[in-house]
């Protein structure tokens, strides 16, 4: 696999019906960008159809201004049978200077590949090579241990009907 499959890069341009109470832009906006760049990079990587079973760690470190041009990076960060583990970034800048680019939100999205019928199915593998791609493997690797032990905790957040 190419390089120019295992990423994307999504632009968007922060619109006025994006704002929320708050006048900037609502993170749920933000999170629908990141599942949409996810979502192209997953399947570009796996050539199926793709479904979204876990968006994790999300970080708002700085609001998106209406106005701003939004890039919204996606890369594959680690691979299993079916699913994929996808690294974004989201930068935010004035459209007149996009090389003043600010860090707004980052984020894990994993996503699985379905066949016609919706079950999983299997990707190709992505194997780390550089050293920043070995480095952000290893990361998801204790990212994915980290999620077992959370998902365990979250069990006890169930709401049950009484």
């Amino acid at each position: 696999m190419s390089s120019e499959q295992r990423e994307i890069t999504l632009k968007f341009l922060a619109e006025p019906t994006d704002v929320n109470f708050g006048g900037k832009v609502h993170g749920g906006v933000v999170m629908k960008w990141i599942d949409l760049a996810a979502y192209a990079c997953a399947a570009g990587w796996s050539g199926k159809y793709c479904v979204t079973v876990y968006a994790g760690g999300i970080r708002f470190v700085a609001p998106v201004q209406v106005g701003q041009l939004v890039e919204v990076k996606a890369q594959i960060i680690h691979t299993g049978s079916s699913s994929m583990h996808v690294g974004l970034t989201v930068k935010a800048s004035d459209p007149t200077s996009v090389n003043n680019k600010t860090l707004t939100t980052h984020c894990i999205v994993i996503m699985v590949a379905v066949d016609e019928n919706g079950k999983p199915t299997k990707v190709p593998q992505w194997i780390p090579e550089s050293a920043r791609d070995i480095k952000l493997h290893q990361s998801a690797l204790r990212l994915m241990e980290m999620r077992k032990q959370i998902g365990e905790e979250m069990e006890a957040h169930v709401l049950e009907d009484e």
